[in-house]
């Protein structure tokens, strides 16, 4: 996937110059990320002083407005029931595996509501709660790591990617609608997620360095839970920080607390305001942690010890933000208790919906293999027809 400056689709080279006259800062000063992570809101849920919020010249943060900051921790709280009820059905059968994101959640509500209605997400097999934010039904969501034999839901209906089982596969794709979308002349920006993991792969060097010689309006979102599976961030790589990365590839890079979901809001929200208008792809790296194993086959104690899990409760971003919207007086009984049972009323339908045996047509198996089938699939399709048939007249 290589991008040649005399092919055919030349690239607008990134006019980085004027984005940065616009800021009245250097190339370096955009490209580079902030000398300390943006973080807005602190661990115990205070507004951190401007100072102090680790912002530079051309990388200032303002606020999100309070109805914005509400809807996002509604689906906060959603999406931290939403884990744990998966988790649950894991147990019970229910589902073949679950990679629960708990912990991870403010990242999660962010990627999708920064995004416009007709912005594409891509996301990853630990992503379920974005995709949910992003408006996708939550049994649709689920139906795929129940084990059917389709993703669930329509991509092009809801403008989301299916998850992503294979690493870093999806950033591909985000880079060829954001391309395509390009060469249409349409405003879409397209937000590609994946986890530090990710960052040690080929294809996550061919994608950036698409976006950036083609001028995408591309947001590479990296969720560093500081752990590929059980290979921990110090052992794949040694760069200052994943955000480091971006200058490499003449884009912009960033990097925020993961679990203050007020500053992914405004951190992401610039990222795709910027993406909008032309300024080409960016790099966002949020600081988090994967609490619980990495599936249900996983056995976390093995590579991790119980004070470091500990030492990241601590910075919980629902008790974050919860003490946060308190403290604002945007909180109270009242909405608590709503918001509550929305989340209540999100698990209940999918216990009600993955409690339900599917109903298995096994000659399914060979309906989409190929658009035409071949002679091979269709005499293994007629036997299996035949033992079917045999086995129903014996019953």
């Amino acid at each position: 996937m290589s991008a040649e400056p005399g092919g055919h689709h030349a690239a607008e080279a990134a006019d980085l110059d004027t984005v940065c006259r616009h800021f009245g800062i250097s190339v370096e000063d955009y490209l580079l990320p902030s000398r300390g992570q943006i973080q807005i809101v602190d661990e115990t849920g205070k507004l951190r002083p401007a100072e102090d919020q680790g912002t530079e010249p051309g990388h200032e943060y303002p606020l999100p407005d309070d109805e914005t900051l509400m809807n996002a921790y509604e689906q906060l709280v959603i999406g931290r029931r939403a884990n744990d009820q998966n988790s649950a059905l894991v147990r019970q059968g229910r589902m073949a595996v679950y990679p629960s994101s708990h912990g991870q959640e403010a990242c999660q509500v962010a990627a999708a509501l920064c995004l416009g209605a007709d912005d594409w997400m891509f996301p990853t097999y630990r992503d379920s709660v974005a995709v949910m934010a992003k408006g996708v039904d939550p049994l649709e969501t689920m139906i795929l790591f129940r084990g059917d034999w389709h993703g669930g839901y329509d991509p092009r209906q809801y403008k989301v990617g299916i998850q992503s089982t294979p690493l870093t596969t999806q950033l591909l794709h985000a880079v060829g609608v954001a391309h395509a979308a390009k060469l249409r002349g349409e405003g879409t920006v397209v937000l590609a997620m994946c986890g530090d993991g990710a960052t040690s792969e080929g294809d996550f060097h061919e994608a950036l360095n698409f976006a950036a010689v083609f001028n995408l309006p591309v947001i590479f979102f990296v969720q560093n839970n500081q752990y590929a599976i059980s290979v921990p961030l110090a052992q794949q790589s040694v760069a200052p920080s994943l955000a480091h990365k971006a200058v490499g590839y003449g884009m912009a890079g960033e990097r925020v607390d993961g679990n203050d979901l007020v500053a992914l809001m405004a951190v992401l929200g610039r990222a795709v305001e910027l993406a909008r208008t032309g300024s080409g792809p960016l790099l966002v790296e949020a600081h988090t942690y994967r609490m619980q194993a990495h599936t249900n086959a996983d056995d976390a104690t093995r590579y991790r010890q119980d004070a470091e899990v500990q030492a990241w409760q601590a910075k919980d971003p629902l008790n974050r933000m919860t003490a946060y919207l308190q403290g604002k007086g945007l909180l109270d009984d009242a909405a608590s208790e709503r918001i509550a049972a929305h989340a209540e009323e999100t698990a209940k339908a999918l216990r009600d919906g993955l409690n339900q045996d599917p109903e298995v047509d096994p000659l399914e198996l060979f309906a989409h293999v190929y658009a035409h089938q071949t002679p091979q699939l269709a005499e293994q399709e007629a036997l299996l027809a035949d033992e079917l048939s045999r086995e129903g007249d014996a019953k």
